[in-house]
C-alpha cells in the first residue's frame, strides 16, 4: 500500500468534545423550563381556589353593607331623635290603651318603640301589658339593661294606668292585643312565663339576651298570644348558647338560630326571615310586606 494512503488511514481523528460539557447546559435549561411550567400550572390551579375562598367573605361584607343601609336610612330620614336628652323626652300616654277605669274586661297588649338615640335606628324596645278583668290598672313586664349591669334582676314589673306611654320620646306601636275572656286566660300563662325566664340577671345589647329576647321567650311559651315581632326586634332570635332550634315567637312556625348572630325563621306570621348579625330581612307573605332592617316592615 502506498505510504500516502497508509498515513491517511492511520491519521488520528480530532478528539471529540466531552459530552457532559455540551449536554449539561441543555439539560439544565430543559429542567428549568419544566419546573417553571409546573409552577405556572400550580398557580393557575390554585388561583381559582383562592378566589373562591376570598369571594365568600367579600360577598358577606357586601351583604352586611347593604343591610346597614336600612338603619342609616332611618337616621337620614329623621325617624330617630338624636338631640333631645333622654330625661327631657316624652313619657306620657300615646292614647292606644283603654282606660282601665272604663274598660272592665281583661286586656293583654304588647308594645314596641324605638330605643334611645342612635340605637333606635337599629332596634326597638318591647314590653307586655296585662290587665285582669275588673282591675283599675295595668301591669307591665319588660327587661331593663342597667338593672342587670348593677347585678339585679333586669325583668321589671310595674303597675300603671298608662302602659302605652312614649318610650323616652319614641311613639310605641301596638304589636298585638287581646281582650275579654281570651285575654283573661292568657294572663296566668304570661305571668308564669315571665317567672320562668332564664336570663333575668343577664343583659347584652347585641345579640342578646336583651329586652327583645325576654318578650320573644314569653311569646314562645304562650303561642296563643300570636306575637309577630318585627325584624327590628334585635335579640328576639337569641335562643341561648346551646339551643339552635325553637318555635318562632308567633308560635306559627320554626326557626334556626346560632346565638342570635345568624339564622332563619319560617312561619305563617313572620313569613320567611333571615338573620345576619342581628339584621333581619325577608318577606311576610301572610301580610304581603317586606321585612327590612332598620325600617321594620314595608309597606
Amino acid at each position: 500500500m502506498p505510504e500516502s494512503k497508509l498515513h491517511a488511514c492511520h491519521h488520528p481523528s480530532p478528539p471529540a468534545a466531552p459530552r457532559a460539557a455540551i449536554a449539561t447546559p441543555a439539560l439544565f435549561g430543559s429542567r428549568t423550563a419544566v419546573a417553571a411550567a409546573h409552577a405556572a400550572q400550580a398557580i393557575a390551579v390554585s388561583t381559582p381556589t383562592r378566589l373562591r375562598w376570598i369571594r365568600w367573605p367579600v360577598a358577606l361584607a357586601g351583604l352586611v353593607a347593604v343591610l346597614l343601609m336600612g338603619p342609616f336610612g332611618v337616621m337620614a330620614f329623621g325617624e330617630v331623635d338624636l338631640s333631645t336628652p333622654w330625661h327631657q323626652s316624652r313619657r306620657d300616654s300615646s292614647g292606644q290603651a283603654p282606660d282601665p277605669t272604663v274598660e272592665r274586661e281583661a286586656v293583654v297588649q304588647v308594645y314596641g318603640a324605638r330605643t334611645v338615640r342612635w340605637r333606635g335606628a337599629f332596634g326597638i324596645h318591647p314590653w307586655i301589658a296585662v290587665k285582669r278583668a275588673g282591675a283599675d290598672s295595668y301591669t307591665t313586664y319588660q327587661k331593663i339593661g342597667w338593672r342587670a349591669y348593677r347585678g339585679g334582676d333586669a325583668v321589671v314589673a310595674t303597675t300603671t294606668r298608662t302602659p302605652d306611654a312614649y318610650w323616652f320620646g319614641a311613639q310605641p306601636h301596638l304589636l298585638v292585643e287581646h281582650r275579654g275572656a281570651q285575654a283573661q286566660a292568657l294572663i296566668e300563662r304570661i305571668e308564669a312565663a315571665v317567672a320562668q325566664y332564664p336570663w333575668g340577671h343577664q343583659y347584652r345589647l347585641w345579640p342578646g339576651p336583651n329586652s327583645n329576647t325576654f318578650v320573644a321567650y314569653v311569646a314562645r311559651q304562650v303561642p296563643e298570644l300570636g306575637l309577630d315581632l318585627p325584624p327590628t326586634a334585635i335579640g328576639k332570635d337569641y335562643l341561648g348558647a346551646t339551643t339552635f332550634i325553637a318555635k318562632a315567637p308567633s308560635g306559627s312556625g320554626w326557626q334556626v338560630s346560632l346565638a342570635g348572630l345568624a339564622g332563619v325563621t319560617v312561619a305563617r306570621e313572620e313569613g320567611l326571615e333571615f338573620n345576619l348579625l342581628g339584621l333581619g330581612f325577608g318577606v311576610d307573605v301572610n301580610d304581603a310586606r317586606l321585612r327590612l332592617p332598620g325600617f321594620g316592615t314595608w309597606p
